[in-house]
């Protein structure tokens, strides 16, 4: 187990750690490095990931060996239509012997927690995340909890089309610093799942590599990294794009805004740098900015197809020199 981090050590002596992290998941997940390496953004940026595509893909596989491979408190929750605000967040029990109520924490109370299949819980459940990933902290019976440090919710989701899904709200979609949609593998990484598999389930055997204190270390760093003017101006421009488009209903949040401005700091920490460039913003914008739009087709019933309108967004925004 590495020791911990100091809070403000150089890019070039966190590089080797997190290439550690990201080749300790790329061992049991497969022929995807980049969609690993924007899966940490959202650990280094203080955010939230949302996992999306169809079933059987490696969206829980890929949640799991991120939980794994930090030696913090892991909670997985199986999202189902019966499940309950209370069974996520907790509830008192009557205690004949002390005659008093004694609180009983749910799995929330975690550092990493793995929602699986967050839409097949009903928006009443879905809602009872809302204050525990915008402010970590949950309140229950007039009480205030405080959650983590760290806390990181991986969620994923099965396509809305699916039988047994509900839409997540636009509320809780924006609480998401970053949805990604894994995609089938390569016909060699397939090749290679099935080898792997044959004598178990390769996660089960994974080992931690970053301790508690290197996660919030790594998050103190990685929240120094520059930002110049024009860069930050970018990200603005893109915001601003996304509200003024024509094929657009909702744009993008102030929320969204703060979000891609942590995740481009991420995303340059992940690639050893202590400064941002535009090339971080232009990689990260579909991630951070599809699911926090609204199309005008939605509403009609037609496609609602975010990502071609935040390439195009991409492609006439004028790029900072």
């Amino acid at each position: 187990m590495p020791d911990a981090l100091a809070p403000h050590l150089p890019a070039s002596d966190l590089l080797p750690r997190l290439r550690t992290l990201q080749d300790n998941i790329a061992s049991v997940f497969l022929g995807k490095p980049e969609l690993i390496r924007l899966s940490l953004v959202a650990l280094l940026a203080e955010g939230h990931l949302l996992l999306e595509d169809v079933p059987g893909v490696g969206k829980t596989l890929l949640g799991k060996a991120i939980a794994k491979s930090l030696a913090c408190v892991f909670n997985r929750i199986q999202f189902t239509p019966d499940l309950l605000p209370g069974d996520l967040l907790g509830t008192s029990i009557y205690n004949q012997q002390t005659q008093a109520f004694t609180f009983l924490p749910g799995p929330i109370f975690g550092q990493v927690i793995l929602a699986d299949e967050i839409n097949r819980a009903t928006p009443r459940t879905q809602s009872a995340l809302l204050e525990a990933m915008s402010e970590k902290q949950v309140t229950i019976e007039g009480q205030t909890r405080k959650l983590g440090p760290p806390f990181l919710v991986l969620a994923t989701q099965n396509p809305y089309e699916f039988e047994g899904t509900y839409p997540l709200p636009e509320s809780q979609l924006d609480r998401f610093l970053v949805r990604l949609k894994v995609g089938y593998p390569t016909r060699d990484a397939e090749r290679a799942i099935l080898t792997q598999h044959r004598a178990g389930e390769p996660v089960d055997e994974l080992k931690a590599v970053l301790t508690t204190a290197d996660v919030t270390a790594l998050q103190a760093h990685t929240r120094a990294v520059r930002v110049e003017a024009p860069v930050a101006e970018y990200v603005l421009d893109l915001i601003q794009a996304t509200r003024t488009h024509p094929e657009v209903r909702l744009g993008a949040s102030t929320r969204a805004a703060l979000a891609f401005y942590r995740a481009v700091q991420a995303f340059a920490v992940l690639h050893g740098r202590d400064y941002a460039v535009p090339d971080d913003v232009k990689a990260l914008a579909d991630g951070v900015l599809s699911h926090r739009i609204m199309t005008k087709a939605w509403d009609q019933g037609g496609r609602d197809d975010t990502s071609a309108i935040v390439r195009e967004i991409l492609a006439r925004t004028p790029v900072p020199a």
